[in-house]
C-alpha cells in the first residue's frame, strides 16, 4: 500500500486512539504539576515507561540484547527524545494549560523538518515544507508574543520551555532514522531504560524526590496515564500503525493531538483558549497540512 493511499477504519481508529492518548499526557502532566516537581515526575515517567515495556517484551518472548554501539546511540536518544522534551513541557506546565502546551507542542514535526533540511541530504525543503515553516513560526510569534508584550510573563517562558522540547524532538526524530533496522519496541524500551539513568542523578542534584506530598486518587491515576498508557502503550500504539499504514499517514497523530488535549483540557480542567490561541494554533496546524501535502499541493 502506498503511504498517501485511502486509510482504512480500523487504522483511522488506532490514529483517534493514539491522538487521544498522547493528547491525555498533557492532561495527566497539569495534573501533576500542581502538586510535584517537574524533574520527578519525569523520571517516574520513564521509569514506569521502561518497567511496563520490559515487562512486556519479556511476556512476548522477545530477545533482550543490545550491542555496545547501539548502547551509546540509546542514551544520547534517550537525552533527546525523552530527558530534555519531558522535563521541559512538564515545567512549561506548571504555568500554562494543558490545550496551550499542546499547541505549542504541535511545532515539533516543523522543528525536524528544519533539522532534517540541514544535517541530512535526503530531506531538503520544498516550497510547502517552506510555506509550512512558516506558519508554524508566524503561529507561535501569535501564542508568545502577545505574552512578551506585557514583559518576560510566566506564561511566555513556559511556552517557551514547551517550544524548547519541540527542537528537542526534532533533533531525535533527526537522530533515530539510525535506528530504522532495529525492532522498534526494543529501541523504545532501551530509550526509557537509559533516560531513567539519566533522569535518577539529576533528580537527586536538583530536586528532593523524598519530600514530595503524598499522591492522592487523580495523582495515581495521573500518573499511571503518563507513563503506562500515554507512553508505553502509545510507543507499542505508534509503531503497530507504523507498520501497517506507513510514516506518511501516522503523521496525521500530529495534527489531532492539540484537538484532543484541547477538547480533554475543557472537560476535565475547566480550562480555556483566548481568541489569540486559537489564532496561534489554527496557524501552526495550516502549516503542518500544507507540509503534509496531500490537501495543498504547491510544487517541488
Amino acid at each position: 500500500m502506498n503511504e498517501s493511499s485511502a486509510i482504512n477504519t480500523k487504522t483511522w481508529l488506532m490514529i483517534l486512539a493514539l491522538a487521544t492518548i498522547w493528547g491525555g499526557s498533557f492532561l495527566f502532566g497539569r495534573v501533576l504539576m500542581l502538586e510535584w516537581p517537574p524533574l520527578t515526575v519525569a523520571l517516574l515517567r520513564v521509569l514506569l515507561a521502561a518497567i511496563a515495556l520490559w515487562c512486556f517484551l519479556i511476556f512476548a518472548g522477545k530477545k533482550l540484547a543490545f550491542g555496545n554501539g547501539l548502547i551509546g546511540a540509546l542514551l544520547i536518544m534517550g537525552i533527546l527524545n525523552n530527558v530534555i522534551p519531558f522535563s521541559l513541557i512538564l515545567i512549561g506546565q506548571r504555568e500554562i494549560g494543558s490545550g496551550l502546551a499542546a499547541v505549542v507542542n504541535a511545532m515539533t514535526p516543523i522543528w525536524t523538518l528544519i533539522i532534517a533540511n540541514a544535517l541530512t541530504t535526503d530531506e531538503k525543503f520544498s516550497k510547502n515544507k517552506i510555506i509550512g515553516i512558516v506558519l508554524g513560526f508566524v503561529g507561535v510569534s501569535v501564542l508568545i508574543g502577545n505574552d512578551f508584550l506585557g514583559g518576560l510573563s510566566a506564561s511566555a517562558w513556559a511556552q517557551i520551555a514547551v517550544l524548547g522540547a519541540t527542537i528537542s524532538y526534532g533533533f531525535a526524530g533527526v537522530f533515530g532514522k539510525r535506528f530504522k533496522n532495529n525492532d522498534p519496541i526494543l529501541i523504545s524500551t532501551g530509550q526509557l531504560t537509559a533516560s531513567t539513568m539519566v533522569m535518577i542523578p539529576l533528580v537527586f542534584l536538583i530536586e528532593d524526590p523524598f519530600s514530595i506530598s503524598p499522591p492522592d486518587v487523580n495523582m495515581v491515576v495521573s500518573l499511571i496515564g503518563l507513563s503506562v498508557i500515554c507512553t508505553a502503550f502509545a510507543y507499542v500504539l505508534f509503531f503497530k500503525i507504523l507498520a501497517s499504514a506507513g510514516a506518511t499517514n501516522v503523521s496525521l497523530v500530529t495534527f489531532l493531538v492539540p484537538v484532543s488535549a484541547i477538547i480533554l483540557g475543557i472537560i476535565f480542567l475547566g480550562e480555556t483558549l483566548t481568541q489569540t490561541n486559537i489564532i496561534g494554533m489554527i496557524l501552526i496546524l495550516s502549516g503542518l497540512i500544507i507540509i503534509d501535502g496531500r490537501v495543498f499541493k504547491i510544487g517541488q
